[in-house]
């Protein structure tokens, strides 16, 4: 499997673990929670991202919050896994809720702010595009912006897998734009 095989697996099963958040496919298990299984298997493969895109200064930045971001979801989907074990004992839920949002060094880096650098950075690799492949480069941008605000602002499933549908897209068409051959 090459490179840009595991970026579109990446995006495949990022995409995935948005329609089982907003409901639009339905759960297939009570016992797994596959939401975050494909979200957390996604953004491992998001990684390869990192080596696809040219070795610019501002792609080094993306790749780091890029990285970053990407452990920010690995420990999102655990405090998720976490919470989902409890079932549907709403109090330990709510405990464990109010456990972590009152311990800063879990609620900004996992849940607050931590995961949004996935999208920061992946935006930021498309960003280097934005001259050459304005469409494309401004799918992923508009796109990975819509995401979270369709999410913390409006609540809104349906948009939020949408605005992922446009981040993917952006993303998967800009791994086959033709690049100069590299010095490395």
């Amino acid at each position: 499997m090459n490179t840009k095989q595991s970026c579109l697996i990446g995006l495949v099963f990022f995409l995935t673990s948005y329609l089982f958040f907003s409901k639009l496919l339905p759960s297939l298990s009570e016992s797994v929670d596959f939401g975050h299984w494909f979200n957390l298997i996604g953004a491992c493969f998001l990684l390869s991202f990192n080596e696809v895109f040219p070795k610019t200064k501002t792609n080094k930045v993306a790749s780091v919050l890029t990285t970053l971001g990407i452990i920010a979801h690995i420990g999102l989907c655990t405090i998720d896994f976490i919470m989902s074990s409890y079932g549907d004992n709403e109090i330990e839920k709510a405990e464990l809720s109010q456990h972590i949002s009152n311990s800063p060094l879990i609620f900004y880096p996992f849940v607050a702010v931590g995961p949004s650098l996935l999208f920061l950075g992946l935006a930021l690799h498309a960003f280097t595009f934005v001259k050459t492949e304005a469409l494309k480069a401004l799918m992923v941008i508009v796109g990975s912006v819509a995401v979270g605000f369709s999410f913390f602002a409006l609540k809104n499933g349906v948009l939020m897998v949408l605005s992922c549908a446009l981040f993917v897209l952006g993303l998967g068409l800009l791994l086959y734009v033709p690049r100069p051959l590299s010095k490395f």
